[in-house]
């Protein structure tokens, strides 16, 4: 493509992973958050909760000066507090729901228009079913939460084992299936699938995109490790492109880049969000790794 990207997609960043010391609802917000507004490359920035009322009031005011579009991510959330909101247990269920909630509230104030998150833990092949119906009642109640703020509810897919998350959500095929459902009640509500994913998810960009198409709202691009457990980043940890061992780099950027147009994500009507999730090893510095992602993507998408 002759075009930049950004006539196709508003190019965002996580800004927690890219600056995990923030993760927490802590640590240099304002000042990483800054760093981030102060690039023209991005057009978005994608950040999770934060404990102190006036960092979020000033997170706000930062974020709106610079003319960037906000989302806002409740993964941290459930994964810090090892909440599950597809538990049995009824009221770490509920409990995990209310956490979310309080994300949207935040989400709010920040000025995003909804908040992503994760399924909770794969209850094993016996209790999917059962596991998949809590999910959607949880789903209702905050999509149901969401709509009432003119607002959205995005579930990510993620990894089974072996690989650390162990999610119900999981094969993009059940995440349809599980979107369709909410969907029905809900229109407030879709999918996000992440490259960084789909080698450990066992899936290619083809199969994924294109079974979840109609249900595609947002999207992530980054990189994983899979096949040395030895390496710091194995697993989900989304390590800078073309790492030792990694999974990703410019030629899986061109397939992903490719699929998400043939599909129709990437539209200069829409221009939906589509954001970096990297995040430096010991050692190494979120810049370099940031721009390490920008020339990745600028390279795979020259090549499309």
């Amino acid at each position: 493509m002759t075009e930049p990207i950004q006539n196709y997609a508003r190019i965002g960043i996580v800004h927690f992973m890219a600056y995990k010391s923030c993760i927490g609802g802590e640590g240099p917000i304002l000042e990483t958050l800054e760093r981030i507004a102060l690039d023209p490359y991005f057009q978005a920035v994608e950040v999770t909760h934060m404990k102190d009322g006036e960092v979020r009031a000033n997170a706000a005011e930062l974020l709106a000066a610079a003319h960037m579009d906000v989302a806002f991510g409740a993964q941290p959330i459930l994964l810090g507090g090892q909440l599950d909101i597809n538990a049995d247990d009824e009221d770490h269920r509920l409990g995990a729901v209310d956490a979310v909630k309080a994300g949207i509230e935040q989400a709010e104030a920040l000025g995003a228009p909804g908040v992503a998150l994760l399924s909770g833990t794969d209850p094993g092949p016996g209790a999917r079913e059962r596991g998949a119906d809590l999910l959607v009642d949880s789903l209702y109640r905050l999509c149901d939460d969401a709509a009432a703020r003119n607002m959205n509810v995005v579930l990510e897919t993620f990894d089974r084992l072996p690989f650390g998350k162990n999610c119900l959500v999981g094969p993009n095929a059940l995440a349809v299936e599980v979107s369709s459902r909410v969907r029905r009640e809900y229109a407030n509500f879709g999918l996000m699938l992440d490259l960084s994913h789909f080698p450990l998810q066992g899936e290619t960009s083809e199969y994924a995109l294109r079974i979840a198409r109609d249900h595609l709202v947002h999207a992530h691009i980054g990189n994983c490790v899979m096949r040395n457990p030895d390496h710091p980043a194995y697993g989900d940890n989304h390590p800078r492109f073309g790492c030792e061992d990694g999974e990703n780099d410019v030629p899986e950027a061109v397939d992903f880049l490719s699929e998400l147009l043939d599909v129709g994500f990437l539209d200069p009507e829409k221009r939906p969000i589509l954001s970096f999730e990297v995040s430096p090893m010991e050692g190494e510095s979120p810049e370099i790794v940031i721009a390490n992602a920008k020339r990745v993507l600028d390279t795979a998408w020259a090549q499309v």
